[in-house]
């Protein structure tokens, strides 16, 4: 087959290309612009666009299929003239769906945690040399792309309620119907697209109805809104629900006792246990047994980006994680700081997505950084601008995070940058939060300052 990626440089798209040229067809692709680490990574593969730009001349229907990313518009020109031609658009969920009709399928959704679910099952399964496909939205260890489709007969998907494309405005997860599906937990997000709570919520009801008949939910019992839309379909699935684990830290270290076994992990925080039971209940149905799971958990280090150590020493330890919802900060910064104790903490969080950036969403953050013994927040006004968005003032931030006294908030990189370099505690922890990057913000640089080699 030859597959033609409009919008190629997306995380989605550009492992999804690869993938489909591993399984031996003809990729081709085009995008207006691609940064790192796509670029590298489609070069490497001989597939990066000789030029950046759009290219109707380039379709013809020598082309089996287009492949439409997000990120380009209901107008761009070789969308217009594939459709004029005639030819297959997929989005990349709807071509995953088609790719895995004859698969298992399994789902795993939710407004947080998502990503660090699928790892953890996609870890536990090749621990133990199993043969599945999969899909997921971080690079993890292992593992050399974040997309692989074979003739396994298994699939694990992780199912992101955002829109598939500029001309299917379904949320993604809709499209996959899977056979077992884990709802991790359901916090308003992606307000331009869901203005309202209720109306967010639904998009998760619709993905419990859009499962198979007499499929397996997973779901999180500890949050009420998950609960009562799992609850409703208990006629027509199997229910699975999990909930918190016992715990205590050692040494900086979590240890869990299941069944009167001891196990030591490397993943740490109460949150990051729940996602953990999640994973431990669809790996049961997968036909793994609790003894083999922990046991595969005892070396999992997570998925990049998320509560990811990127640096260490005996001074303090810098955390990189790609928070952004409300709940997901808190859970964050609450897990960082009880893990080390009476270290101060530095908290810094990135308003980067067009719900964090919004002032009438802007209120569901009171009180998330309020564990951090110092809280830093920092946002572009460009960004705001990019976005459509009103003007947001500073004084905007502090009142609805409410920390008055220990919030700094910082608009400029470069002053963000200069206040960061001046940290100095005896021993301190950094916790960096964000799904941007702080414009182009060099964490090598900014470690080896605060924590120079002895």
């Amino acid at each position: 087959m030859h597959y033609h990626f409009i919008a190629i440089g997306g995380a989605a798209m550009h492992n999804m290309a690869m993938a489909l040229q591993d399984d031996g067809n003809k990729i081709t692709g085009s995008d207006d612009k691609i940064f790192d680490p796509s670029l590298s990574r489609l070069k490497a593969k001989g597939l990066l666009p000789e030029k950046d730009g759009w290219f109707p001349e380039d379709i013809s229907k020598d082309i089996d299929a287009v492949v439409l990313g997000m990120h380009a518009k209901k107008d761009n020109p070789e969308l217009l003239k594939a459709q004029e031609l005639g030819l297959k658009i997929y989005s990349y969920p709807e071509l995953i769906y088609k790719l895995s009709k004859n698969k298992t399928r399994v789902v795993i959704g939710g407004s947080h945690g998502k990503t660090t679910i699928t790892a953890m099952i996609l870890h536990v399964l090749d621990f133990y040399d199993k043969d599945f496909d999969f899909m997921v939205g971080a690079q993890l260890e292992g593992f050399d792309n974040m997309v692989k489709l074979s003739d396994a007969g298994l699939i694990i998907l992780e199912g992101d309620e955002y829109l598939a494309s500029p001309i299917d405005l379904r949320p993604k997860f809709h499209i996959y119907k899977p056979q077992i599906a884990l709802i991790s937990g359901i916090a308003w997000d992606h307000i331009n697209v869901f203005p309202s709570k209720e109306e967010y919520e639904e998009q998760f009801k619709i993905f419990c109805e859009l499962m198979e008949d007499v499929g397996t939910l997973v779901y999180n019992e500890t949050d009420p809104a998950v609960k009562k839309i799992a609850e409703s379909e208990s006629k027509r699935l199997f229910l699975l629900p999990y909930y918190f684990t016992q715990y205590k830290v050692k040494n900086n270290r979590t240890q869990i006792n299941f069944n009167g076994r001891e196990y030591e992990l490397n993943i740490f925080g109460k949150h990051n246990l729940l996602n953990m039971e999640g994973a431990r209940k669809v790996c049961r149905r997968l036909g793994i047994n609790n003894r083999m799971f922990f046991q595969a958990m005892k070396t999992f280090e997570g998925a990049s980006n998320r509560l990811e150590v990127f640096h260490e020493t005996e001074r303090g330890v810098v955390y990189r994680d790609f928070a952004h919802a409300p709940s997901k900060l808190e859970a964050t910064v609450e897990a960082v700081k009880k893990n080390h104790g009476d270290e101060p903490l530095v908290a810094v969080f990135e308003l980067h997505t067009y719900s964090s950036l919004n002032p009438e969403f802007l209120p569901e953050y009171k009180n998330t950084m309020d564990e951090a013994d110092e809280a830093i927040v920092f946002y572009n006004p460009k960004t705001l601008e990019h976005k459509g968005l009103p003007p947001l003032k500073e004084s905007q931030v502090r009142k609805h995070f409410g920390l008055e006294d220990k919030l700094n908030v910082f608009t400029d990189p470069k002053e963000l940058k200069d206040y960061l370099y001046k940290i100095d505690y005896p021993k301190f922890n950094l916790l960096m939060m964000s799904s941007g990057s702080f414009e182009g913000l060099d964490f090598d640089k900014l470690v080896s300052h605060l924590f120079p080699k002895e």
